[in-house]
């Protein structure tokens, strides 16, 4: 095994909480609407496609022309997003920032729109604290996906073999892994932590 010098940490799930249902709660009080709402209209599939590019105007816009009377429920999924991500996690931020003062390569590989990476960035100021970040929104390519994985290889010089991937998602681990990274699934800090140590990671 090749002595890992280069860190990457996801973001949605591993730094920072997210859970859509938390604004639709309020937006959606019945809780069969809402589940319907999620499973036919504001899919996950649907909303990766932001993720992978597509502008919050012609995806809203799209479900509109199918759900005119679900209009105002449809744009409150941007229009509320800031209420998804409500906090970080303090115990997977403070392995990040130990293994930066440690002096290990911590970069970012995230599947997020763009506008709310920036938005996310603004609130939480340790996202800025590693050497830099790949969006999926900005590249219009998104986990698993080999090619965001190659251009995060070139984009911050990344020996793959030396290179660690955490992530919440078992298919975003195997894509990494496709593309000759270690990786691992993040579950909690604590098994995290474990984690790491297998890997030679003292933190």
């Amino acid at each position: 095994m090749s002595e890992i010098r280069h860190i990457v940490f996801d973001i949605g799930k591993v730094l920072i909480h997210y859970d859509p249902e938390l604004p639709y709660r309020r937006l959606i009080p019945d809780e069969e609407k809402r589940r319907w709402f999620f499973a036919e209209i504001c899919t996950p599939e649907w909303n990766i496609e932001q993720d992978r590019g597509r502008t919050w105007e012609e995806a809203e816009a799209l479900l509109i022309a199918d759900y005119p009377d679900e209009a105002e429920n449809i744009r409150g999924f941007r229009r509320n997003w800031h209420e998804m991500v409500p906090h970080a996690y303090k115990e997977s931020v403070a392995i990040m920032e130990t293994l930066i003062d440690q002096g290990y390569d911590v970069t970012m590989l995230t599947n997020f729109a763009s506008d709310t990476f920036i938005e996310a960035r603004e609130r939480f100021t340790f996202l800025a604290r590693p050497r830099g970040v790949t969006v999926s929104g900005d590249i219009r390519a998104i986990k698993p996906d080999r090619a965001i994985f190659d251009h995060h290889v070139t984009a911050f010089g990344l020996d793959p073999k030396a290179t660690i991937f955490i992530d919440d998602s078992a298919k975003n681990v195997e894509g990494a892994r496709a593309a000759g990274w270690n990786a691992v699934l993040f579950t909690n800090a604590e098994t995290l932590r474990k984690d790491l140590v297998g890997y030679g990671i003292e933190i």
